[in-house]
């Protein structure tokens, strides 16, 4: 239970600009060996350039409502799933103690959201050069939204995510360090993305989200 013991023994909250929480060591080192052995594609490899979504498509999100593929950019994106989960025995178990009532009900009570009747997202992200976020708040669907860092490769703890007020302002940078994360619940002010930074050969993490919409994971009853 790696994940939720991060959260319970390993967190710390702030409410600025908005409400959220870091946290160390949520992952298992057999984890992050599967987030760094999978193989996405790189976008500027298909002369694509990144235009501040993670769909790679230009939509911002009131358009992607509901969309659980990520939208069109499928090929650069891994979302875990029945098919593929075989390849990710140990990111498999993260999303089953995700599932567990345990899990949700703590981080629910946390953020003040009933997740008893959610899914659970997780993707696999590897953001190259040139990666960058728009600011952004998160579709209305995402009741929790997650990331989780790895960076054995001293990468610049600068390449975590930016959160910003209302007036756009940057007020904090998550560092980008191994084994670490953050969490919060979307509303109309927890505006966050990442600034074009250098990403000398990848970025990896894996966003987590508990979801309204179907997904391969339901949560238990």
């Amino acid at each position: 239970m790696n994940f939720l013991n991060s959260i319970k023994n390993k967190s710390k909250n702030s409410s600025d600009p908005f409400k959220y929480w870091e946290f160390e060591k949520p992952l298992t080192e057999e984890m992050i060996d599967e987030i760094y052995n999978a193989e996405l594609d790189d976008p500027t490899k298909y002369d694509i350039n990144y235009d501040g979504t993670r769909a790679i498509d230009g939509g911002e999100g009131k358009f992607r409502e509901g969309i659980t593929d990520g939208g069109k950019a499928l090929k650069f994106r891994c979302f875990l799933d029945n098919y593929n989960c075989n390849e990710f025995p140990q990111i498999t178990k993260l999303v089953q103690e995700l599932q567990k009532k345990e899990t949700y009900t703590y981080v629910g009570k946390l953020i003040g959201k009933d997740l008893s009747k959610s899914f659970v997202r997780v993707e696999i992200c590897c953001d190259r050069k040139g990666f960058w976020l728009k600011p952004h708040c998160d579709i209305k669907e995402k009741l929790l939204s997650c990331m989780l860092f790895v960076n054995r490769f001293n990468e610049s703890e600068q390449l975590g995510t930016d959160f910003y007020n209302e007036k756009m302002a940057k007020v904090k940078t998550v560092p980008y360090k191994n084994n670490y994360g953050y969490f919060f619940s979307s509303d109309e002010k927890s505006w966050h993305g990442m600034e074009k930074k250098e990403i000398k050969k990848d970025r990896r993490c894996i966003q987590v989200n508990y979801v309204t919409f179907k997904t391969d994971w339901p949560v238990e009853k």
